[in-house]
């Protein structure tokens, strides 16, 4: 841990934060960024709407490297439910056809796919959880000929399973399912890649692992995908020359950028390109590395006391959030309100308690966790 890295993130100075799976504190470069280009419309107007433009391509093309797509297969979105329910909606249903899916998915990845089963009769099949993880062989035997998309996390929010994107990927494709991924939990922190792991589909949320306000998120759509889904939410730049204000015969936009649909948060925006610069200098294999070795830490610590580790620890399916259940029948709640009073802020899912660490947390942060737990 870089200690000038550390220094971007002034939540430090008042709290061990220990639940970026569901907020992150922006480091001190974003906020700054967003400032900047507020203050640049109260000063300048649209003078300069020509170099936002560029900041908005600048920070596709950085996602894009993330998640290892080409630029305009991705588009700028406000979050994970818009993302997914666009997908949805784009493609042609009958009674009869079925989606694939996880129980305990969260509900971003669930309603969209429910709203289609009550408009147009898909079944929706939902695989169980069994001890912390899903069991893919159960997964795939539930992916039938009328399946027409496979929808998981690739981080699972209330256990930390990490799936096996190739593994279930191969299992759409003989089917010829789309693979549909909630990569909220992942991106940035884990590596992507939609071509090797045969995603189809990657939407996300940038307030969590990718360190920047709420407001903005992505939606990738591969060459396959786009060929079978069709955009439903357009506006005035979902053409390719949206500024010929006139001509009404354009077709859509190519790739994903038929999905950007008017004005954006273009404050945010500004935050999110600073965020995925500090993140991608410094790497997201090392980051990756980084968190592997401190969750390691702790659960190799929690072994000591009386806590049950829910999230699996296997090769392949551990991750950087790590769920414990106290084995005394001590509420996750009430575990939470007590780390809370001690200046350590975790969440409480179901029946367990989530921790979360990110790249500027310590080894040191974590045993005061530790030390901490009752």
């Amino acid at each position: 841990m870089r200690p000038e890295l550390r220094a971007l993130f002034p939540i430090t100075e008042r709290a061990i934060y220990l639940n970026h799976a569901a907020v992150s504190p922006p480091p001190t470069t974003t906020i700054q960024a967003v400032e900047a280009q507020l203050r640049d419309v109260a000063e300048n107007g649209s003078l300069n709407f020509r170099s936002w433009i560029n900041v908005k391509e600048q920070t596709r093309q950085l996602l894009a490297s993330l998640l290892g797509a080409r630029a305009e297969q991705v588009a700028l979105m406000r979050n994970t439910s818009d993302g997914l329910s666009t997908v949805g909606n784009g493609m042609k249903w009958e009674a009869g056809d079925n989606i694939v899916t996880f129980r305990q998915e969260f509900p971003s990845n669930i309603y969209p796919w429910l709203r289609l089963r009550d408009t147009f009769g898909v079944e929706v099949r939902m695989c169980e959880e069994r001890d912390g993880r899903i069991d893919l062989e159960e997964l795939g035997n539930l992916i039938d000929e009328r399946t027409r998309l496979v929808a998981i996390s690739h981080v699972q929010y209330a256990s930390g399973f990490r799936v096996d994107l190739e593994r279930v990927g191969r299992l759409a494709r003989r089917r010829d399912a789309l693979l549909v991924v909630d990569v909220i939990q992942s991106l940035g922190v884990i590596p992507v890649d939609v071509g090797a792991e045969l995603i189809d589909v990657a939407a996300g949320g940038c307030h969590k692992w990718l360190l920047t306000p709420q407001g903005v998120g992505y939606l990738f759509l591969s060459d396959r995908a786009r060929e079978r889904i069709e955009p439903t939410l357009v506006g005035w730049i979902s053409v390719p020359q949206p500024e010929d204000y006139s001509n009404f015969s354009q077709e859509w936009n190519r790739g994903a950028l038929a999905w950007e649909t008017g004005t954006a948060p273009t404050a945010l925006i500004h935050g999110l390109k600073a965020s995925l610069e500090l993140l991608t200098e410094a790497g997201v294999q090392t980051t990756a590395a980084y968190l592997e070795d401190l969750s390691d830490h702790l659960c190799g610590c929690l072994n000591t006391k009386d806590y049950d580790i829910v999230s699996s620890r296997l090769p392949g399916e551990k991750s950087q959030i790590v769920c414990i259940r106290h084995r005394g029948g001590l509420k996750p709640m009430g575990l939470y309100t007590h780390l809370k009073k001690r200046g350590i802020v975790t969440a409480p899912r179901g029946d367990r308690l989530r921790i979360a660490p990110h790249l500027y947390n310590t080894r040191a942060e974590l045993d005061a966790l530790l030390d901490a737990l009752p």
